[in-house]
């Protein structure tokens, strides 16, 4: 359990943050840049829920935002290989599969899209399309934080990433009538 009774502790006031395992780095480090991103994607997901409460997608958007809480404290916590007493919160292969599942129950009422689409629509799906990018950012960061020597992400870490911006690319034509009030790009149009 979380217990936060201070919100400021002044630790930080060098430039410096602890891992889950107590290690301090500096703010600017790949891995608090990877899992801060992963935070404020979330945060983008939570403004984008303002526009679908009582909607199918409210309950998928919310999984989603408790999983990504589960990835930063994954990524705030590197796998060291030390023996611990205790099991530390890591992805696993079914949040992947939970999110892959919604998905596709999502896209079999999309038809096939024949242009790229463009951020906008509904208020909803425009938030969406935030929140898909913000994702998309804080998968390339973590990929690059996977292939920095010392450091170490699970796949699953990487595989749920990964999906969580192709659900949010669904989320958002799902917001936009099924994809019938998508915002399609046209190549050269204002040329």
């Amino acid at each position: 359990m979380v217990v936060l009774n201070r919100i400021y502790t002044r630790t930080g006031d060098d430039g410096t943050t602890a891992l889950g395992s107590g290690e301090r780095r500096p703010k600017f480090d790949l891995r608090v840049e990877a899992y801060g991103t992963v935070d404020e994607a979330n945060a983008c997901i939570g403004a984008a829920r303002v526009h679908t409460a009582g909607t199918e997608l409210d309950p998928m958007l919310g999984r989603v935002q408790n999983d990504l809480f589960d990835l930063g404290a994954d990524l705030a916590r590197p796998d060291t290989g030390e023996k611990l007493d205790f099991e530390p919160l890591r992805i696993v292969a079914s949040q992947v599969k939970r999110v892959e599942a919604d998905i596709d129950t999502l896209n079999k009422r999309l038809d096939r899209l024949r242009s790229f689409v463009l951020s906008g629509g509904s208020p909803a799906s425009a938030a969406l399309h935030l929140a898909r990018t913000v994702a998309r950012r804080a998968e390339r960061l973590i990929v690059e934080l996977a292939g920095k020597p010392g450091e170490t992400v699970s796949k699953e870490a990487l595989q749920y990433i990964n999906r969580v911006s192709d659900f949010l690319f669904v989320a958002a034509r799902i917001a936009n009538d099924d994809g019938k009030a998508d915002v399609l790009w046209v190549p050269g149009k204002n040329r």
